[in-house]
């Protein structure tokens, strides 16, 4: 696929003052306001739900590990092949605690000893959850519930879920991937294939 820049480019944050706090959300938990997200404030009510959305799935109060969180929705975004974001969560990962070695493990997970059995359940979901068509089966369903309570479940398929509309999302837009988590992909995921495609122009 050639692509010379994105498809419709982001606006600077001062387009939109009226999102000045969802703004500051993403400058408080990354240090930048996403480019996805600077494309996505050409409708505020979208931004407004969207930072809800991921204000509830990432939430210091998950039931869920954030770090395992972050690696399950990484899992899910290179199922989905959506190098923005694969550069974007693996670099959530790291900063949430997942050592750089069970992050390149990940490609090889169900025989890896680095992940539990209760990991490789919500990993092995993620993966088929992100296929065309969904690929999660009742016995794999079954599996994710002998280890998550259903609190827990809801919040490991929300985050699948958002992985999802991210990968369409950015996919689409030929979103510009910005060079923090560019700089982490580059170092972590590059090795094992990992290219910017259409996000790297």
């Amino acid at each position: 696929m050639s692509v010379s820049g994105p498809r419709l480019a982001p606006l600077p944050p001062e387009h939109s003052p009226a999102l000045g706090d969802q703004f500051a959300s993403f400058l408080k938990t990354l240090g930048f306001v996403p480019n996805s997200v600077l494309t996505m404030q050409r409708k505020p009510t979208l931004v407004r739900a969207f930072v809800q959305m991921q204000a509830a799935i990432w939430s210091p109060d998950s039931t869920v590990d954030r770090g395992l969180k972050r690696l399950i929705a990484f899992a899910a975004s290179r199922a989905a092949q959506d190098a923005y974001s694969m550069a974007h969560t693996a670099s959530g990962a790291l900063h949430f605690g997942i050592a750089a070695d069970k992050l390149a493990a990940l490609a090889d997970f169900r025989a890896s000893p680095q992940f539990t059995d209760a990991e490789k359940s919500a990993l092995a979901v993620a993966i088929a959850a992100s296929a065309l068509p969904n690929g999660v089966t009742d016995a794999m369903f079954a599996e994710l519930r002998r280890y998550w309570s259903d609190e827990q479940t809801v919040e490991i398929v929300a985050t699948v879920a958002m992985a999802g509309f991210l990968a369409r999302w950015n996919g689409t837009m030929a979103t510009p991937l910005e060079d923090e988590p560019r700089e982490v992909a580059e170092k972590h995921l590059a090795p094992q294939g990992w290219s910017a495609g259409i996000h790297g122009a």
